[in-house]
């Protein structure tokens, strides 16, 4: 006699309908992962996404449920939710000076979905990335294996995208990892990556090195420059897509994430990305790499500055 078919389906909340949040409910929907609530507070907006993604269910071939709301009261009993809202980069604009206003947003929507949902595993996408996410850890009062952001996956995309690129290799056959956090000082690890196990040391040069390094640090920057009118949104889906996967497959992957340190590192009260293994429970370990001096003072340097954007933005809330 066969086993019955549980009739829960694993929820993921995405807040934010924009181009991460929306491009983020199809790739979850069509990978058949979860069912999907997407949710934003422009009325019409998550709904009418959510229909299109609907009417495109025979299509893909999947059955996933998708809603549209303006409610948080429709996202209650998620097991992930995802935070993607708040103003997008424009050209010229660092991922800090989006500071002020994301803040806000951000703390907002942690503490309206913890309220729905307060088993949920929270990923934060919205920049700057590393202050968003202690930010809603604070708001949320969750442990630290609960909450998390999205960077390094996309950062280490990023560095093996141009390795790929500069090498004419199969992306897949390229594996990287990007400390540090979202931004012009996070530390990729050239020892680090390789191409089916080649170090990428034995094939380039230092000096190309160090110029895939320094397209890494600003590929967001470059895509904003190139559009104009926005920032990357497919790269970044697919990065919290691989999250959300690792999650609800249980498949406990090896990923750098953006995670509150308490000592790892020689950092405290921090977050900052790493590597960690993510399962069901979410961040089940810290692994600490037998780091270089210069990769250590690179990772600390990168610590200080989100520290002190952490300082200015409680100050900011504090004054609201």
């Amino acid at each position: 006699m066969s086993s019955p078919i549980p009739c829960h389906l694993p929820r993921v909340t995405i807040v934010g309908a924009g181009r991460v949040g929306s491009t983020l409910a199809q790739r979850i929907a069509e990978k058949n992962l979860a069912d999907v609530v997407l949710l934003d507070i422009v009325e019409g907006m998550p709904q009418g996404l959510a229909l299109d993604l609907l009417e495109a269910r025979g299509i893909e071939r999947h059955n996933r449920q998708i809603v549209g709301t303006n409610n948080y009261a429709d996202t209650a009993g998620s097991e992930i939710v995802v935070i993607t809202a708040g103003l997008p980069r424009k050209p010229g604009m660092s991922r800090d000076d989006l500071l002020r206003t994301n803040a806000k947003i951000v703390v907002e929507a942690a503490k309206n979905a913890i309220a729905h949902s307060p088993n949920a595993i929270f990923i934060v996408v919205t920049n700057p990335l590393d202050v968003m996410t202690y930010l809603a850890w604070q708001a949320t009062g969750l442990s630290r294996d609960r909450i998390m952001g999205m960077a390094g996956v996309l950062d280490s995309a990023r560095f093996e995208a141009f390795i790929a690129l500069e090498l004419g290799v199969l992306p897949a056959d390229v594996k990287a990892m990007v400390l540090g956090s979202h931004g012009d000082l996070m530390v990729p690890l050239s020892r680090y990556a390789t191409v089916n196990g080649i170090p990428i040391t034995e094939l380039l040069d230092a000096a190309t090195i160090d110029r895939l390094i320094e397209r890494t640090r600003n590929g967001g920057a470059e895509i904003v420059e190139l559009m104009q009118t926005g920032g990357a949104f497919f790269a970044p889906a697919s990065a919290t897509s691989v999250m959300v996967e690792s999650i609800l497959l249980n498949q406990s992957r090896l990923l750098p994430i953006a995670t509150y340190l308490q000592g790892e590192y020689g950092l405290e009260d921090v977050v900052i990305g790493v590597p960690c293994r993510l399962g069901c429970a979410g961040i089940e370990s810290i692994l600490e790499l037998n780091l270089s001096d210069s990769e250590r003072q690179a990772l600390h340097t990168s610590a200080q500055s989100v520290r002190k954007n952490i300082e200015r933005s409680q100050e900011i809330l504090a004054a609201t």
